[in-house]
């Protein structure tokens, strides 16, 4: 007979029981109660998800953040130390309690208060979005083998939004002459969490075709928003709808349901499409079939798309990160590896290398199958792509912005579009802010040109590569081509040109959901043409300022800046920050002095500044250790740049206008000097505000 042992684990509380709101400043005591007792050297390991975003606790300084106070009833000490991979993901992060100097008998307990304020502290700062059931997941070692077991059941808080601090106005891209506007009206907690759901306002029709906007106004509130540029006028070949392709729910190493993940795409994000993306060595076979069936579920033609997916995780030089889409359900889920699938083994089949992943993807036969280079923890290698499968490279995510990604599937030839997505692990796909952890940007958004909104003409403006990528704003763009005899394309189609020698013709048609700043064009990596909507004769008093790039191409990316400035001889009158998106690390403000602190992660950040005389105005800045001084009056409207090193490190200083340049471009670019091959010619919007946007490249191919 085999005897199986049983051991009473104890257990914890948390008080008070809440609800919170996310991002709040608490006091929370967590108690845990032994049943067997835990031996000297033994522990209690308190776990949360990697997504979550809560202070680091410290253990040192009473009057600093986050400070935690530990206490025991039994005869020992409890040692506490911090571990961001101290367990099985996606219960990463821990604090882990050990016991030291004697024991725990049965009934005593360890306290953990979480934001201890008797001496100060402000308290623990909960994650910056909403969970139903946060829970503080308790394993215990009591035999002190170090081989936890979990507790039965653990201690769960719920975190809900805060107060409304901003309102979102999202419209319809595109709408007919005369045909009344149904703008949706959000209010947002000051870290981006939906207060309530979107009110739905029906506006005027406007009478003329043209490009507008309109505002709403909360009438509880007061918020106000603008909406996103909507085009008035005759039905056209393509419609724009709004995707976010990328991203998790609990169930892999994300947040809430996949169902609520679904759910907030289409009814808070306000999205056309989206597609959940867990990692394949954590979904399970029971999960892919949640995944197709979820999928399945929320599919309405004409209301919103989805389609079923994952994200091939496999090693960084075994090929990096891919997302794996089908055409419909059914399809076989491919892994890179098993290792926290239930005993290491699965149904579906095993290829560890991108060159095997597409191999086998190339035999399904139940669903298309396409994919997008993707980085995240790891990154696409582009010398394993295929053409037939991998339609896309992912430019910009949550995770950062990849240029250097899309370049390099570019110099390897490869015919592939420009998609932008969130890659949220927070729940809120298609309005996914980065809150107070190593995401340093707010995540994106893919923009199909489509003619109507099922699954069948998504995937052939997927396939045709008519798409461009956002950084979550949601502005119109329009690229076509004309060779010298008259051969038009447009955004992502291959145009055949038989004239070596004649120029291309580029019409560029751009409606920015801020000022715009820069339009440029390039072919591959060479620079064609750049459009600035000012000159030096309309430079006035500002001054913008940016940073920004990464540290490398991996996991450990994240740049951190820390700056201040002075301005000599002139006032500063105003500061703007620009992607500063953690509302507890703004930019502080004295007089003529600016500090800040700010991570990027490929991106930029920076400030724009009003002085009352940029003439005399001089200015010395320090960023990261270096001192420059700033002669604004002697700055014109392009951007004066500085490496940095890293992967792509960089200060640039440049002067601006007084007023906002236009939220409207229409140019022309005669591209001259092909060369035999493809000339992938792709353009980047740039907006004042720091917003951008990526068009998917036209392949002209020269003999």
């Amino acid at each position: 007979m085999n005897h199986v042992q049983k051991l009473d684990l104890g257990h914890a509380a948390v008080t008070p029981a809440g609800p919170f709101q996310a991002g709040a400043w608490v006091s929370l005591r967590y108690t845990y109660t032994a049943g067997h007792p835990v031996d000297d050297s033994g522990a209690i390991k308190i776990a949360f998800r990697f997504a979550s975003d809560c202070g680091t606790p410290q253990f040192d300084d009473p009057g600093a953040p986050h400070y935690c106070s530990i206490h025991t009833t039994g005869d020992c000490r409890i040692q506490p130390r911090w571990d961001p991979k101290g367990n099985t993901r996606p219960w990463g992060r821990c604090l882990i309690l050990k016991v030291a100097g004697g024991y725990l008998d049965r009934g005593d307990t360890i306290t953990v208060v979480f934001g201890d304020t008797a001496a100060g502290s402000p308290g623990w700062r909960l994650q910056t979005f909403c969970e139903d059931t946060f829970e503080f997941k308790t394993m215990v070692d009591p035999i002190a083998t170090y081989r936890f077991k979990e507790l039965p059941k653990s201690p769960v808080i719920r975190i809900g939004p805060g107060v409304p601090a901003r309102a979102v106005c999202i419209a319809p891209s595109q709408i007919s002459v005369g045909e009344p506007v149904k703008a949706h009206l959000k209010l947002e907690d000051g870290w981006g969490n939906p207060v309530t759901v979107p009110r739905t306002i029906t506006c005027e029709a406007f009478p003329r075709t043209g490009v507008h906007t309109v505002t709403c106004t909360d009438p509880e509130t007061g918020l106000a928003a603008r909406s996103n540029p909507i085009e008035v006028g005759p039905p056209r070949r393509y419609r724009r709808f709004w995707a976010d392709w990328h991203g998790q729910s609990e169930e892999t190493i994300g947040t809430n349901t996949i169902g609520d993940y679904f759910r907030f795409a289409r009814d808070f994000a306000l999205l056309d499409a989206a597609a959940h993306q867990g990692n394949d060595f954590q979904v399970t076979d029971e999960f892919w079939e949640v995944v197709n069936r979820t999928a399945a579920e929320f599919y309405e033609p004409g209301r919103f798309v989805t389609f079923p997916g994952y994200e091939w995780s496999g090693n960084t030089p075994l090929g990096g990160d891919r997302n794996i889409y089908f055409s419909a359900e059914g399809a076989r889920l491919v892994h890179s590896c098993a290792d926290l699938l239930p005993g290491e083994a699965s149904a579906n089949p095993i290829a560890m290398t991108a060159t095997e992943l597409f191999r086998e993807l190339h035999k399904e036969t139940a669903a298309r199958p396409f994919a997008f280079a993707h980085v995240g923890g790891r990154f696409a290698d582009m010398a394993r792509h295929d053409d037939a499968i991998e339609i896309a490279v992912e430019i910009h995510s949550a995770w950062g912005t990849f240029e250097w990604l899309a370049l390099d599937a570019l110099a390897r030839g490869a015919r592939v579009g420009f998609c932008a997505n969130s890659d949220g692990h927070k729940g809120r796909p298609g309005a996914s802010y980065p809150g107070a952890s190593k995401f340093g940007s707010y995540g994106g958004l893919t923009c199909l040109l489509a003619e109507r909104l099922d699954r069948e003409s998504l995937l052939d403006a997927l396939l045709h590569r008519r798409f461009y990528a956002t950084t979550g704003n949601r502005p119109l763009l329009w690229v076509s081509a004309r060779t010298a005899n008259g051969q038009p394309a447009v955004m992502g189609e291959i145009l055949e040109a038989s004239e070596t020698g004649a120029p291309v013709r580029l019409r560029i048609v751009a409606h920015g959901t801020a000022s715009l700043e820069e339009i440029r064009v390039r072919n591959g990596a060479e620079p064609v043409a750049v459009h600035r909507p000012f000159d030096a004769d309309s430079l006035g008093r500002r001054l913008k300022i940016v940073w920004g790039g990464a540290e490398v191409r991996g996991r450990d990316r994240l740049s951190r800046w820390q700056g201040d400035l002075v301005v000599h001889g002139a006032r500063l009158l105003d500061v703007r920050p620009v992607s500063f998106w953690n509302p507890h690390n703004l930019p502080e403000i004295c007089g003529n002095t600016v500090r800040w602190r700010s991570v990027t992660t490929g991106g930029d950040a920076g400030l724009i500044l009003t002085l009352d005389d940029a003439a005399r105005a001089e200015i010395t800045l320090r960023l990261n250790g270096r001192t420059w001084t700033l002669t604004p009056g002697r700055l014109g409207p392009e951007p004066e740049r500085t490496d940095l090193g890293g992967l792509g490190k960089h200060m640039t200083v440049q002067r601006l206008p007084d007023a906002d340049p236009p939220c409207e471009l229409r140019i022309d670019v005669s591209v001259r000097g092909l060369r035999s091959g493809d000339n992938p010619l792709w353009v980047r919007v740039t907006q004042v505000d720091g917003h951008r946007a990526w068009t998917s490249p036209i392949v002209v191919r020269l003999p």
